[in-house]
Order: structure tokens, then sequence, then C-alpha cells
């Protein structure tokens, strides 16, 4: 599932199905093992903003209870890629 399921959520936020924060719930729950918390969403949003806005260095808050490298906060990068956001993100040409 995975890549192909997030994906497959993302084309549903495009057709108006769910929203975004419909499609990260899901994403979260099912992609991932053992799944990440809900709580993790609004990180996973600004995660999404700050890439989308090409600020791959930001920092984003992470909350009580998850930690990256010891800190309570993880670059904008790393959480794309741990959380495997990249199919969220908008469609970019090279």
């Amino acid at each position: 599932m995975g890549n192909l399921q997030a994906l497959s959520l993302s084309a549903s936020i495009d057709e108006g199905l769910c929203d975004l924060t419909q499609a990260l719930t899901i994403h979260l729950q099912s992609n991932h093992y053992p799944p990440l918390p809900t709580s993790l969403i609004p990180a996973c949003l600004e995660a999404i903003k700050q890439a989308n806005a090409g600020n791959w260095d930001a920092i984003v808050k992470l909350p009580d209870g998850v930690s990256w490298r010891g800190k309570n906060w993880a670059p904008v990068g790393e959480c794309i890629e741990g959380w495997h956001l990249d199919a969220f993100l908008d469609e970019c040409d090279d």
C-alpha cells in the first residue's frame, strides 16, 4: 500500500472526496507501522505548507511526546521524508 495509497488519498483531495486533514489521518494510521499518532497532523500540515513554499530547512514544532534526535522540532525535509508526505506536496515543474 504505502505510497500508492498516499497518491490515491492525494487524488481524493483533488476530487473533493476528503480534505487534507482526513487524508493525513488515514495516511499516518495506515501507511506506517507502527501507526503514527494523529497528534502529528498539525506538524504535517506545517511541513507540507513550508515545503510547498520551498522552505525545506524551516523548523516544524513537534507535538508533546514526539521528538526528532532528542529535540521537540524537526526540519521540514526530515518531516516530509520520514512521514512520507511527498504525495501531498503541490506538483512542481523542474
